[in-house]
């Protein structure tokens, strides 16, 4: 398949350097923050495995070539670990948009620290694997040597990350692609002339949980999404602002509104079920309001999230009892 005549302007006006949000970006992002942090890994006590797939600008069309919806999977986990003081975590995900293709793994750390009562603060460091994939591009100019063509490269990489967490709040900062690694990819002039950056991304999340009633909670939620510094530093253009909120009955049900700063507004929902309500199902829907000539109406998403059982004692505790006292 032909690129999309808008991968080919991007990938031209990336040349050399970082292009922004590399990474991709999911409406989901309240019920994930291993995805976003390192410092998240085992700091809720107990460990979960959550998978989300997502398909931007659904059914998109360019003005020339089909295909240039963007399709993106992510798998994560993560678990505490008594005996290193932390917890470990493990984060893939494979996105693709038009002759693109990005598959990164990471591996995550935290240390965690008690905070007051029942706070905990987590800090962590992950390692990170790129895979970046280029297809075939119809080039602007002919043999532009900074048009990639069918090629690919693999780099490391390094991200760290700050979290709290109390049944009442939680926030989160990281950074990654501290190393800001390059790429260099076979170009249409001939050679590894084609070349680009991984940028850094910082995550700056929050959440607030209020008690409505007994039953229901309701949980306004906030991302920024930074490109630091991006290819014009700090710009609009370049960084990504969400704001939502969602209301959870009985652990059970649930469904919330958001809004993306001059894209979209969400709307989603999802339900519980399983022991415990340790199995979860949710489906978002971005409605793109905004900048629409160059994108569809509309992108889908589905999260299935399994929360394992809190960490047990090893063994049961003996029993004390004064008839045995003698």
């Amino acid at each position: 398949m032909k690129g999309t005549l808008l991968a080919t302007l991007l990938l031209t006006a990336a040349a050399s350097t970082a292009f922004a949000q590399q990474q991709p970006q999911f409406s989901h992002y309240g019920f994930n923050g291993m995805y976003l942090n390192p410092a998240y890994a085992g700091i809720k006590g107990q460990g979960d495995v959550t998978a989300i797939v997502r398909n931007q600008y659904f059914n998109y069309k360019g003005t020339i070539d089909s295909g240039g919806d963007e399709k993106v999977g992510v798998l994560t986990a993560n678990l505490p670990i008594a005996a290193i003081g932390g917890g470990i975590g493990l984060t893939i995900y494979h996105d693709i948009i038009a002759e693109q293709g990005i598959t990164t793994g990471a591996l995550s750390y935290s240390k965690h620290f008690k905070v007051g009562e029942e706070g905990r603060l987590g800090l962590g460091i992950q390692g990170i694997f790129h895979n970046i994939n280029h297809g075939q591009y119809r080039a602007v100019d002919a043999n532009d040597p900074n048009v990639p063509i069918n090629s690919s490269d693999r780099k490391v990489d390094a991200g760290i990350g700050v979290w709290y967490e109390s049944p009442r709040w939680y926030g989160g900062l990281s950074v990654n692609n501290l190393l800001r690694s390059k790429f260099q990819f076979q170009s249409e002039g001939g050679g590894n002339t084609a070349q680009m950056s991984a940028a850094n991304h910082g995550y700056l999340t929050l959440g607030y949980n209020f008690d409505l009633t007994d039953a229901i909670v309701l949980t306004p939620t906030g991302i920024a999404k930074l490109v630091i510094p991006g290819k014009s530093g700090f710009t609009l253009d370049n960084n990504s602002f969400e704001l939502g909120a969602r209301a959870t009955i009985n652990d059970k049900f649930w469904g919330g509104l958001g809004y993306r700063f001059e894209e979209s507004f969400t709307g989603m929902a999802g339900i519980a079920f399983a022991k415990d309500n340790a199995l979860r199902l949710g489906y978002a829907f971005d409605f793109i309001a905004f900048n629409q000539d160059a994108r569809a109406t509309s992108s889908h998403e589905i999260m299935l999230s399994y929360r394992l059982p809190k960490p047990g004692l090893a063994v049961r505790p003996a029993v004390r009892t004064p008839r045995y006292s003698f």
